[in-house]
């Protein structure tokens, strides 16, 4: 059986190409595993991260600007988008690894009813801080591109490495980076 090379994004053509090789479909999410990046993206510039307050899922408003001196994980999502789904696992995985070290994770769900984001949550089993964006403004403000997007702010609230789609957040290497926004 041949295998494509990791670098390769998973798009149609693959799995149409990788069919006519004998590729079962079985074999697609380790493929789509490693042709996601692990790495994250440096943001040019390092821009403010535009402040916001939003509620979490217990009703307690959570302000941006008040977690300045630690680095913060600002990932937008929703209980309807697959990549979300796929990465909170490793999400959760992370924030076991990251809550003791300086480092706040904030999952914001955008749009969308509150029933569906307990129901989401209850099935993962979600201990990191959850808040929602129900008019979408916050994640308009910090220019998401599709979902998942996330933006890891530095100690100065700065907004310093960028991931646009899933990630397997529990990766070594990308865990590294984080904390290495300390300093």
């Amino acid at each position: 059986m041949r295998t494509l090379k990791p670098h390769r994004a998973v798009t149609r053509r693959t799995v149409i190409a990788g069919a006519a090789c004998g590729l079962t479909v079985s074999a697609l999410p380790t493929l789509a595993r490693a042709a996601r990046p692990m790495l994250l993206q440096t943001v040019p510039g390092k821009p403010e991260g535009p402040d916001f307050t939003l509620p979490d899922i217990d009703g307690n408003d959570v302000r941006f600007s008040n977690l300045k001196g630690k680095v913060v994980l600002v990932n937008f999502w929703a209980t309807w988008c697959p990549p979300c789904r796929d990465e909170i696992p490793s999400m959760e995985r992370a924030w076991a690894q990251l809550k003791d070290r300086n480092v706040v994770m904030l999952a914001v769900h955008v749009g969308g009813q509150a029933d569906k984001i307990w129901e989401f949550l209850a099935e993962f089993n979600v201990t990191f801080p959850v808040l929602i964006d129900k008019s979408s403004a916050v994640s308009k403000a910090w220019q998401t591109i599709g979902l998942p997007t996330t933006y890891v702010a530095d100690p100065e609230g700065r907004k310093a490495l960028r991931a646009i789609g899933g990630r397997e957040w529990d990766n070594s290497d990308l865990i590294a980076s984080i904390v290495a926004l300390h300093g």
